[in-house]
């Protein structure tokens, strides 16, 4: 006459254990659980163990850590109608996990969709040399305007960073062609201030010999020596009559030393 008895209390105990099981959650450190009661948004709970009401709560679980996208290979013209490809990296997370749930209905697909078409828009107000010498700058515009976007739906962008800038052959040999044209025109640059400088000095120089008789007769001795040192050759080298004059001088006319 028990066996019934026994066999609901079995069965009761059985629905308890399941409906317990049901009720209860445990979320981690970096997780939050958004509740809803009867179809409405009741409360964020969470980390650690959360009681629900099978049947009349229910909860969406949402990372608070930093997650990573990979935005694919967008085509992306330039301001200066360059055709490019370009593909990033985008780090972000959520910070509101009410608004994440309620406000948007899948909010990893639609950053990510928001992602590629920022990331078009933005590159596409710069030119080709922004893109390749100034990628810093550019990774802070498509961050603060992905920010601007996503800040309703409870997201912080952390980084944005432009992983490769990939051009077609012809204007990789274009940009080849710049660079060496540049080096040249510098090269000149450089050969054409040497020049300046040298033609400053030799006439410094000038002046200062113009004013220095003496310093020209110094000028001409150091100028034979230096040739001097190439005994297979035969030098023939005009001396000012302001060297010779002395000697001439010096030396006795016929005159006199006849008589």
């Amino acid at each position: 006459m028990n066996l019934p008895f026994s066999v609901g209390a079995i069965a009761l105990t059985v629905l308890l254990f399941f409906l317990a099981a049901a009720s209860l959650r445990i979320l981690r450190e970096y997780e939050r659980g958004v509740v809803f009661q009867l179809g409405r948004f009741w409360k964020v709970k969470g980390p650690g163990l959360v009681i629900l009401i099978p049947g009349i709560q229910q909860m969406v679980k949402v990372s608070l850590r930093v997650m990573v996208l990979d935005i694919p290979s967008q085509d992306v013209i330039t301001r200066d109608n360059v055709s490019v490809k370009v593909n990033a990296v985008l780090y972000f997370r959520v910070v509101d996990a009410e608004r994440a749930i309620i406000q948007v209905e899948n909010y990893l697909q639609a950053t990510s969709q928001l992602a590629q078409t920022t990331l078009r828009s933005v590159l596409g107000k710069h030119e080709l040399d922004e893109m390749l010498s100034e990628r810093e700058k550019l990774n802070l515009d498509v961050q603060k305007s992905l920010e601007a976007l996503t800040d309703t739906w409870g997201i912080k962008v952390t980084t944005v960073e432009i992983k490769h800038v990939d051009l077609n052959d012809t204007m990789i040999r274009a940009i080849a062609r710049q660079a060496e044209a540049e080096r040249e025109r510098r090269a000149k640059v450089i050969h054409a201030e040497g020049e300046l400088q040298a033609s400053h000095k030799l006439a410094e120089a000038a002046e200062i010999l113009a004013r220095q008789p003496q310093a020209i007769q110094l000028r001409y001795l150091e100028t034979l020596t230096v040739i001097a040192a190439d005994k297979n050759s035969t030098i023939v080298f005009p001396l000012p009559i302001d060297i010779i004059g002395p000697l001439l001088q010096a030396m006795p006319r016929k005159g006199e030393a006849t008589g």
